[in-house]
């Protein structure tokens, strides 16, 4: 499988390679990422082809934008693609008060769901700020769970604003969740989703509704959390996560099944995890994070390993995938899927 081959936003002409890389672990989730890991990170997915970066005001509460604005400054803007999102605003505050603690290289600010017209606009012109650009190629409403007719009367149209006012190429939504996604679908007219951690080897909770929905509608699906916040890419040893909690027993067990089909075809799990997405026709993108340079060249690997399609039907004999889920087409070298 290429990793840089490139696919378009649903129909507004900007094109993301199939492989991206995402910000969460540069603003310190999980543990502290140091800038010289950062900046390593950054410099070896540019060198190694990656030219899709996604990120948030909320991953480090603006630590990873400030990190991607420096990192990235050296490089023509032309050349890559930059997403991030709008929902939360900063809010300067003492860092002993700080609410969120999934982040450990956290800037002195709290952020506040905010999915006002005069929030989203906030949140957008200090996110330019941090990534030193005048203009963002995709834009996420994020993590809208519980404000979701805020989120569609008021954040919605001001992100549809900035893509008239050209400042925005695409619009999405964000969610670790599939049915408020689903609905926003139905409600708007979005170019994509940023789907996190509900269509993996783990959980295909997306695929019956909402994934033939965004074929039905030409809207364009990036998978986020591939590897559902460690699990898929620690494989079943403890201390590990997934969907941002220490994994439970149940999800253990069903990574080491899955571990074990895998092993028998010789593939890590990792590149099954990374690669299962993009047989669904309604995929452009993957958009696992890194903490180091070494984890962004393994990812460039595993996504381009070859597969044979036996795996995958082992995998639902195995009750692993659901019956009628899509994989990818049979790959025992480079070949696409169509």
């Amino acid at each position: 499988m290429k990793p840089f081959e490139r696919f378009e936003i649903g129909q507004t002409g900007l094109t993301v390679p199939r492989l991206g890389l995402g910000g969460a672990p540069l603003g310190g989730l999980y543990r502290s990422v140091s800038d010289e890991e950062a900046k390593n990170t950054v410099d070896t997915a540019y060198r190694e082809g990656i030219r899709f970066y996604d990120t948030s005001p909320y991953y480090g509460h603006g630590r990873c934008e400030e990190r991607f604005g420096r990192y990235l400054a050296s490089h023509p803007r032309r050349d890559y693609v930059l997403s991030s999102k709008v929902g939360r605003v900063l809010i300067p505050c003492d860092p002993v008060s700080i609410e969120d603690h999934q982040f450990s290289d956290t800037t002195g600010y709290n952020p506040v769901f905010d999915f006002t017209r005069d929030g989203v606009r906030r949140s957008f012109e200090s996110s330019l700020e941090r990534l030193r650009v005048d203009s963002l190629d995709i834009v996420h409403i994020h993590d809208p769970d519980a404000h979701y007719k805020q989120a569609l009367w008021e954040a919605y149209p001001e992100v549809a604003r900035l893509k008239e006012q050209g400042r925005v190429q695409a619009v999405g939504v964000g969610m670790n969740q599939w049915e408020a996604l689903r609905d926003f679908v139905r409600d708007s007219d979005l170019d994509c989703l940023l789907v996190a951690g509900r269509y993996t080897l783990l959980d295909q909770s997306a695929l019956a509704e909402l994934m033939p929905l965004c074929s039905e509608r030409g809207v364009s699906v990036i998978i986020g959390g591939p590897y559902n916040s460690g699990i898929l890419a620690t494989g079943s040893r403890r201390h590990t996560h997934f969907d941002y909690e220490p994994a439970a027993a149940d999800m253990l067990r069903k990574t080491e099944r899955l571990e074990a089909v895998c092993g028998r075809h010789g593939v890590p799990l990792k590149a099954a995890a990374l690669q299962f997405p993009f047989g669904h026709p309604a995929v452009v993108a993957v958009i696992p994070g890194a903490r180091s340079a070494s984890e962004v060249e393994e990812n460039v690997a595993m996504i381009s390993h070859p597969i044979p399609g036996d795996l995958w039907k082992e995998l639902q004999e195995e009750g692993l995938l659901v019956a009628n889920a899509p994989y990818p087409e049979c790959v025992e070298s480079s070949d696409e899927h169509s």
